[in-house]
């Protein structure tokens, strides 16, 4: 018997083969099965009882298909020996038969068995019929030719079916291969892109920490040699600013790679983080800073934004602005926080600037819904204005959990 098909073959060959199970038992066995109820003596017992007894058999069959009184490769031959004995037992024998033709077609893996079988089946149907004539036989009965009729259409037709049902099956296929091939090319796309803002975040954390740090290293050691000779107290601090540096550039770097502990979060306002990390930048560059900073309850992740978008800014100062005084002023506003920072250095052309740290922070702000303003003229110093909303993201990444650790810390 056939198997019930893959739920992703299209054309429905399970329901369709329950329906024509339906219709074999109500249109083919059980008008046989009345019928012979008019029947007398030992004819009605067999007119009746061949019909109940080809339906018990295709229940065990498929009921159970593992039994070994009835195989299901052998139901085909029960079938055609049943309709043979029912056309012989009474007329109408080509009714049941036209009935049972799907039978062989189902139960068929291919083609050519499926008209051999039926076509046993219409030679039995017919030998049962001429056979009760006894002697004398009329060959040209109307259940000879319409049995003869219904095999000559069912070739055709099967034929015409089975190819439907194979070129389906074949866009079936073709389609599950075209699906699946999509979505190894959906998956390695988004491997790829993971792949890509992992890249993205590792290059902004590092560019954030360890390579301002670097940048802080080079500064402080030039100043540091150049006023050995005349100012050795100057130089022993920024040497102790070095080592300070170079200490927390090595904690972040471990952070980085997972060799820290991601323990320890801090809490509660970040106005005292960013005081200290100002007044390291006025130590080590001797600009003077004037600040504005109320505490101020936020999110960590909002925290930690404030935190990275100030060291940016001090560090695009060091390194190019030229600047004597810069202001830093924290406020509250209704719809969350604000961060303005400027400065009286040498400025430049807004949209001729090319770096990652504006980038940098400008997305970290928009993972958070904020917003980066950055103002500035040449001559006329710098305005950086970062907005956070107070619904801002919950989470932070272990890099900047340990730093924003490490400056409440101080």
């Amino acid at each position: 018997m056939s198997e019930r098909p893959r739920s992703t073959e299209h054309f429905p060959m399970w329901t369709l083969h329950r329906w024509y199970i339906l219709f074999w038992v109500l249109l083919g066995l059980c008008p046989m099965a009345l019928a012979g109820a008019g029947d007398l003596g030992a004819r009605r017992l067999w007119a009746i009882g061949l019909p109940i007894l080809l339906g018990l058999c295709y229940l065990v069959v498929r009921v159970f298909p593992g039994n070994r009184v009835l195989r299901p490769s052998a139901f085909p031959a029960v079938l055609i020996v049943g309709l043979a004995a029912l056309a012989y037992v009474r007329d109408g024998g080509a009714s049941l038969y036209v009935a049972s033709l799907p039978h062989f077609w189902f139960a068929a893996r291919a083609p050519y068995p499926a008209i051999m079988r039926s076509g046993v089946a219409a030679a039995g149907t017919v030998l049962g019929g001429v056979a009760s004539q006894g002697w004398s036989p009329d060959l040209l009965t109307g259940n000879t030719t319409a049995t003869l009729i219904a095999y000559a259409v069912s070739v055709p037709v099967g034929l015409s079916v089975h190819r439907y049902i194979e070129q389906n099956g074949a866009r079936v296929r073709a389609l599950d291969s075209e699906l699946a091939g999509a979505r190894e090319r959906l998956a390695d796309a988004d491997l790829r892109r993971g792949a890509a803002e992992e890249r993205e975040r590792l290059a902004r954390e590092i560019h954030d920490t360890l390579a301002q740090g670097f940048a802080s290293i080079v500064v402080l050691a030039e100043a540091a040699r150049s006023g050995l000779a005349n100012d050795p107290d100057t130089s022993a601090r920024q040497l102790s600013s070095i080592e300070r540096t170079a200490r927390e550039n090595l904690a972040e770097a471990r952070v980085l790679v997972g060799a820290a502990p991601q323990s320890g979060l801090v809490t509660g306002s970040p106005a005292r983080v960013l005081r200290r990390t100002l007044d390291r930048f006025a130590q080590d560059t001797g600009i003077t800073v004037d600040a504005e900073l109320p505490d101020v309850e936020c999110d960590q992740r909002t925290r930690i934004a404030l935190l990275r978008c100030t060291q940016e800014s001090l560090a695009n100062i060091r390194k190019h602005a030229d600047a004597g005084t810069v202001g830093v002023v924290l406020t509250r506003v209704a719809d969350g926080v604000e961060l303005e920072i400027t400065d009286d250095g040498r400025g430049f052309v807004v949209d001729e600037a090319r770096g990652f740290g504006l980038d940098g922070m400008r997305r970290r702000l928009a993972e958070l819904g904020g917003e980066l303003t950055v103002t500035s003229s040449v001559g006329d110093g710098t305005r950086i204005l970062a907005m956070i909303p107070v619904d801002g993201a919950a989470g932070a990444d272990v890099a900047d959990v340990h730093d924003y650790r490490r400056e409440s810390a101080r």
